[in-house]
């Protein structure tokens, strides 16, 4: 059962179809300040799935607050794929914040998820200290680089094989390869496009989102004349007293093995007049982190990824695999869904899990926010325990959960939802 939170009077939640788009963008730039007019905004694609869009209505009428999920229906998680509520679009118009708005949308949204049978919740945090208190945690960590022009990097047997074709992009003609090589990757939190307004909406090249650079572009990496890769960019010109300063803006890059990422990285890292590629959201065990030689050069940098939030502890725990054997015993505590509180003991491998209630004594001791942080194989157990947020009751408990627990490939998600 749901720990339930109530609306303050005058309030009231209500579904918000498609007729209210306008109404939704109004409020979105309340809560996100931008620049564009009512106009330009109604004009641009919108990603939302509007069966899943709500909102929260003063007693006027007035739209003050809104919340929406993208349905994930091949979420990556380690070792397997399940669906996963991407909650998104969250505002609060700032002339009725703290009243407890955005606490009884989530709860809405934890409930909605629930009946849809999404056991996990995903997001990504505009600001950081917000949704640790309703039971998510930092699930991963994304690479951001300042890679120099003409930057070395480490040759790779097979790249010279791999033909780069760079085009305008165009969403007739790329939707399909991208949708197709995009979803084939099998990294965890690699969020899937899998709704036709999202697939729309991450090839749209608004003019008022480019910042004064070209529209973008793309360069299609090709073996045996198909297409097995993809780096979408940009270019943005800059000139100084030395000379060209341009920069290129690496929005994302998808390469299923080293001979394709080091062709691609090849171009971006030399196209003329530019002098920095600008690369943000990759895996911090991306390619580009070992094919640079001077990788100190880029300055890399991490930031907050996906967040992720467990809404039914056994089905979500039993979905994903485990890099190693497990038995163990974990003692959960969750403020705001009640039934995942308790003790589950959890045994498994990397063909499969099984999580059962019990009445053991619980080798290790955690809240549901660290459980959402382990999830994806990226924050280890080990690390929050030595923080003091995950206790050890047995001896080996965290070194077995740890290993378990962890995964090969770092989780990231490419863009940002």
């Amino acid at each position: 059962m749901l720990a339930m939170t109530s609306l303050p009077d005058g309030y009231r939640l209500v579904d918000l179809p498609q007729d209210r788009r306008t109404d939704v963008l109004v409020l979105d730039a309340w809560a996100f300040p931008t620049s564009m007019t009512d106009e330009q905004l109604v004009g641009l694609d919108s990603p939302l799935s509007w069966d899943r869009t709500r909102g929260v209505e003063a007693d006027d009428g007035e739209l003050v607050a809104l919340h929406a999920s993208y349905p994930f229906t091949t979420f990556p998680v380690p070792g397997a794929r399940t669906p996963v509520s991407g909650l998104t679009w969250v505002g609060v118009h700032p002339g009725h914040r703290r009243r407890g708005l955005l606490r009884a949308m989530i709860t809405d949204h934890f409930t909605r998820s629930l009946a849809r049978g999404e056991a996990v919740s995903a997001l990504f945090a505009a600001e950081p200290g917000i949704y640790g208190r309703f039971g998510y945690g930092l699930a991963a960590q994304d690479l951001r680089l300042k890679i120099p022009r003409g930057a070395a990097l480490r040759d790779v047997a097979g790249a010279s094989d791999v033909r780069i074709r760079i085009e305008r992009l165009d969403r007739e003609r790329h939707d399909d390869v991208v949708h197709r090589l995009h979803g084939a990757v099998d990294r965890p939190g690699w969020a899937t496009r899998d709704t036709p307004e999202l697939r729309r909406t991450r090839l749209s090249d608004p003019e008022a989102f480019r910042g004064g650079a070209e529209s973008l572009r793309i360069a299609v990496a090709e073996r045996d004349g198909a297409p097995v890769g993809y780096a979408m960019f940009r270019r943005k010109e800059s000139w100084d007293v030395p000379g060209p300063r341009g920069t290129v803006s690496v929005r994302e890059v998808v390469a299923p093995d080293a001979a394709v990422a080091r062709a691609l990285w090849g171009v971006l890292v030399d196209l003329d007049l530019m002098a920095t590629a600008e690369a943000w959201l990759l895996a911090p065990d991306d390619p580009i982190t070992h094919l640079l030689v001077d990788l100190r050069a880029a300055e890399p940098r991490l930031v907050d990824n996906v967040w992720v939030r467990l809404l039914d502890v056994r089905a979500a725990l039993a979905t994903r695999r485990y890099a190693a054997p497990v038995d163990v015993v974990l003692e959960v505590t969750d403020a705001t869904l009640p039934a995942n509180a308790g003790r589950w003991r959890l045994t498994g491998d990397t063909r499969g899990a099984e999580v059962t209630s019990t009445r053991d004594e619980a080798d290790l001791v955690l809240d549901v926010r660290e459980l959402g942080a382990a999830y994806l194989g990226g924050t280890g157990l080990a690390g929050l325990a030595s923080s003091g947020l995950v206790a050890e009751r047995r001896p080996g408990a965290l070194a077995q959960a740890a290993t378990a627990f962890g995964w090969p490939l770092a989780p990231v998600c490419s863009w940002v939802f």
